[in-house]
């Protein structure tokens, strides 16, 4: 007995540990609650962003001093590093011009991708039926032209990265004038553009870096194309440009040839090249207008139109007849134009010597000439004949 009691008091009964978790476990555990909280944390800032976008575009906006901006509202796309701005809309803040300088019901704002090819994040933007209003009014106020604006930079500044490619999609340009009789609305619709290198990410040395091509229907019946090589940075414009209208219907016309000459067209088909270089807003270049199978309403409206009228419109039918090129049926002329961009000049002289030429020695042709802006003009050119006058 003696020894048993011994024994008990020198080893006590130890008492049973209470059970602890694995380490590993309680890893886990912490994990799952922080991945949690990471997760509270990006569907509240998922659900917050397209507000603080919505704040921040109107901001962007804001920077111009002659336009204001609003927009829609903001779909947010994480997936493909994207967002999209609905209804936007860029208005002169004067209120004195009838129509929005830009507006469209869809902005897409994304990563171009095909630029980390380069090395380079940078930004996308596309356009969905965009319309730009330009508007020639009798005062700067009751004019719309968006020059001296800082464009690029707003772009720019909506979107973490450089925008480097624009896109355009079944867009409108209006050029307007509100205030002549009737009023003038001239355009072109169904409006295709890519203007690509804006940043430069190919890294070129040219002094003309960044690209445009842009095509569409002219006035609900020609075909109008343009291609464009320009500085985005440069302080004053500088560009090789090279464009045409060519097969409008001249009846299409009619509001600006009334409003700005006084005539109408009964029938014909009109076709327009312009090809131009400029350096520092210093321009050089000329325009060719082209009227084929032309004829204006004469003397016998002598009862709707009015006795100066009518007669005014047959001068013009008689001239337009008597200086025509009777091969290709052509009233036309070739402009030089030189100058500052913002009076360029012409000289009447060679605009009166050229209809001469046209009519009696040999007919223009509604192609690009390539003195001006001979690395695009080929791209445009479909009409090269042997032997035929430029």
């Amino acid at each position: 007995m003696l020894n048993a009691a011994r024994t008990s008091s020198r080893h006590p009964a130890t008492p049973r540990r209470a059970s602890r978790k694995p380490w590993y476990r309680l890893r886990l555990h912490r994990l799952g609650v922080f991945l949690l909280v990471i997760l509270g944390l990006l569907v509240a800032a998922r659900i917050a962003l397209p507000h603080y976008l919505q704040s921040y575009v109107n901001r962007v906006l804001d920077q111009s001093t002659a336009y204001d901006g609003r927009i829609g509202t903001i779909d947010v796309s994480l997936w493909r590093g994207a967002y999209t701005i609905h209804d936007i809309a860029i208005v002169k803040t004067a209120n004195s011009v009838p129509v929005p300088f830009f507006e469209a019901p869809r902005l897409d704002l994304a990563l171009d991708w095909p630029s980390l090819l380069h090395g380079k994040a940078r930004g996308r933007v596309v356009m969905f039926q965009p319309q730009i209003n330009f508007v020639h009014g009798p005062t700067p106020e009751e004019s719309q032209t968006g020059v001296a604006q800082p464009w690029l930079g707003m772009l720019n500044d909506l979107f973490p990265f450089r925008i480097d490619r624009a896109e355009i999609k079944d867009g409108q340009v209006h050029f307007h004038a509100f205030h002549t009789r009737p009023p003038v609305d001239v355009f072109v619709t169904e409006l295709q553009a890519e203007l690509t290198n804006l940043t430069n990410v190919r890294d070129t040395i040219e002094p003309l870096i960044a690209t445009l091509h842009a095509s569409g229907n002219a006035m609900r019946s020609g075909r109008f194309e343009m291609d464009l090589k320009l500085d985005p940075a440069a302080h004053r414009p500088s560009f090789n440009l090279a464009a045409r209208l060519l097969d409008v219907d001249a009846r299409e016309l009619n509001e600006l040839t009334q409003a700005y000459g006084g005539f109408d067209f009964e029938t014909g088909r009109f076709d327009f090249v312009i090809e131009a270089d400029s350096k520092d807003g210093f321009m050089e270049g000329y325009a060719k207008p082209l009227f084929r199978d032309a004829r204006v309403i004469g003397f016998q409206d002598l009862e709707e139109s009015g006795p100066v009228s009518a007669l005014w419109e047959g001068m013009v039918s008689v001239v337009g007849q008597a200086f025509t090129n009777p091969l290709r049926n052509q009233f036309g002329t070739r402009v030089t134009i030189q100058g500052d961009l913002d009076d360029p000049q012409m000289s009447i002289l060679e605009i009166l010597g050229n209809i001469l030429y046209n009519a009696f020695v040999q007919a223009f042709l509604p192609r690009i000439e390539g003195r001006y802006a001979p690395d695009i003009a080929d791209v445009l050119d479909t009409t090269k004949q042997e032997g035929s006058t430029p």
